[in-house]
């Protein structure tokens, strides 16, 4: 039992600065992920780090070692400069993957921005972060126009991701890199050793502010850390299969590096030596040339990306397996058999921007070989266990956290409550927000908000988001199911499914769905509820009594059907893209 002046001691330890007595001891260093790109330049420096089709259309490759010193050269001309808190605004390039290492290595914070969202957004997050410089490419430079007219004092760096590093073509950026270098060699050439890779201050220290999406209120800063990137990268590291027996993995990036920092990417395809297979914008035939052509062996991406990616005309079985991870919404079976057939493996995760990206992993069991394939692949798209450096994830029932009591639903697959997290790669809360912080982690664990089931062999599975299960005479209805068996109709490529009032059951269903290529204007809503009614396996009382046929569903940056888009267009009537 600790004593009066051992528990006096504790406190002031919290209270007073470190003395040279109070250092970590020798067994104990401060984690930050930056150290990846040093490490990986420092083992294999002519290994081919990115490959990347610039904005001037030609095919740029970089070893560990240019890119190492392109990221070093950043940091220090940050560091000179006296910039500490970095916007990134940029779609998938080099630039941004140098960026993130540099920013760091100075001991600054990466605010990464959605270069999706309206200038009035990105000025918000900007001025709400606090950024001292911003990274821009050159193709949304116009974004900053409002944030511009308000804080001339901020820098602006713009990137023109080109295969030029000097001279007319190569741009403010490519400058910034080369003045960085000539710094640091005017100073003592002292390189890494005198950045912030292999050791930081404090592994719990911000590391970046990468914000939610905002659909129904002001994007929310979330607060990653040194420790908390680090785990999450090396956990991506084993959940993903980056680091390949033989060879060295070719990840191809689908996913936007701004979209809570890759999901930690960036640093766990460094921390393998991997190449990192930039692209701009995602583009279905380029992405097959890409994996027929490049050896790309892994992607991330949403199950709106894989979808529409297995439906393209250039789609074939590839010679080799190639690892999917897909997250951003809950996947059909249908679509996991799609992909399985095509020599796309997916590996399924579940995440959220406050838990770093991806925390929990649907694992695939020897035993499920042997069942049929329906139900094979239907366990495989459960969003499963906690990641190997997270906590066991949990689902308790709804509404619980202000009392500090938690009570786990039963392990039926049955009873749905709320996915809760606990661990290592929770973020620390939310930027310059304690009361939203402390509603995110009411009783002492993170809550996701989304509604689930707990199987009895101690896997997760996602029903919806609280305010998407439609309630109709009694009966809850999943959007998330009623969606996967909509899809199961040979000619329907997506669907969306949002709650409409009904004066008798309260509320039913209504879906809005996209065809197949060739099938524009040949199918009608009625046909989809008839093949619901007497073709499909959906539940009588799920069937859908208005279905509309569109052009293309509202999605978010990561390929989310925008459920808030949905239900605006259900309430004023038909939208301008109705088809049928």
């Amino acid at each position: 039992m600790s004593t009066p002046s051992s528990r006096l001691r504790n406190v002031l330890g919290h209270l007073l600065p470190l003395s040279n007595a109070d250092a970590p001891p020798h067994h104990f260093s401060h984690l930050s992920p930056t150290f990846f790109l040093e490490r990986a330049a420092a083992i294999e420096p002519n290994a081919e780090a990115v490959y990347h089709v610039t904005a001037n259309g030609k095919v740029l490759r970089r070893s560990y070692m240019e890119l190492a010193d392109r990221a070093r050269g950043l940091a220090y001309y940050l560091r000179k400069k006296g910039l500490k808190r970095v916007g990134l605004l940029a779609p998938n390039t080099p630039a941004f993957l140098e960026s993130i290492y540099g920013i760091v290595a100075a001991g600054g914070v990466i605010v990464p921005a959605n270069i999706r969202l309206k200038p009035e957004d990105i000025s918000y997050i900007f001025d709400f972060a606090e950024v001292d410089a911003i990274i821009v490419d050159k193709e949304y430079e116009n974004l900053l126009d409002l944030f511009r007219a308000s804080h001339p004092q901020v820098e602006i760096i713009i990137d023109l991701d080109t295969d030029a590093t000097s001279g007319a073509l190569s741009g403010p950026f490519d400058d910034a890199v080369l003045e960085g270098l000539q710094h640091d060699r005017a100073t003592g050439n002292k390189g890494w050793s005198d950045l912030q890779s292999q050791t930081v201050p404090n592994e719990d220290d911000m590391l970046a502010i990468p914000f939610t999406s905002g659909t129904t209120s002001k994007p929310k800063g979330v607060i990653y850390t040194h420790r908390g990137a680090y785990l999450a990268a090396v956990a991506n590291v084993v959940e993903s299969g980056l680091n390949l027996p033989s060879g060295r993995c070719k990840y191809l990036w689908t996913l936007p590096m701004f979209h809570a920092v890759g999901w930690t990417f960036p640093w766990a395809v460094c921390a393998v030596r991997g190449t990192h297979v930039c692209l701009r914008k995602v583009d279905y035939p380029l992405i097959w040339r890409l994996l027929k052509e490049e050896g790309v062996t892994h992607f991330n991406a949403a199950p709106t990306v894989n979808t529409l990616l297995c439906s393209a005309k250039e789609a074939e079985v590839l010679p080799r397996p190639v690892r999917v991870t897909v997250a951003a919404s809950p996947p059909t079976a249908h679509l996991f058999e799609q992909m399985t057939n095509l020599n796309l493996f997916p590996v399924h995760v579940y995440g959220l921007t406050e838990t770093y990206g991806p925390i929990t992993r649907g694992y695939m069991l020897p035993e499920w070989e042997a069942l049929p394939a329906n139900e094979k692949f239907a366990k495989m798209a459960r969003q499963g266990h906690g990641f190997l450096t997270s906590l066991p994830v949990r689902v308790i029932k709804p509404e619980q956290g202000e009392a500090g009591i938690l009570i786990d639903v039963a392990k039926d697959g049955k009873e749905i409550g709320e996915i809760v997290f606990s661990g290592n790669i929770c973020s620390k809360g939310y930027y310059k927000d304690p009361e939203a912080t402390k509603k995110l982690f009411a009783g002492g664990v993170l809550h996701s908000g989304d509604l689930a089931v707990w199987h009895p062999d101690g896997s997760i599975q996602i029903q919806d988001r609280a305010k998407d299960i439609i309630i109709s005479g009694g009966e809850n209805i999943s959007s998330v199911a009623l969606e996967s068996m909509l899809v199961e109709h040979p000619d329907v490529l997506e669907a969306g499914v949002v709650a409409v009032p009904d004066s008798h059951w309260g509320e039913r269903p209504k879906a809005y769905l996209t065809v197949k290529e060739g099938r524009e204007g040949a199918l009608k809503g009625e046909e989809v509820i008839d093949w619901a009614k007497h073709q499909s396996s959906i539940s009588k009382f799920m069937v859908p009594r208005e279905v509309e046929i569109v052009r293309e569903l509202p999605k978010t940056s990561t390929g989310k059907i925008k459920k808030n888009v949905l239900r605006e267009w259900a309430k004023k009537g038909t939208p301008g893209d109705v088809v049928a």
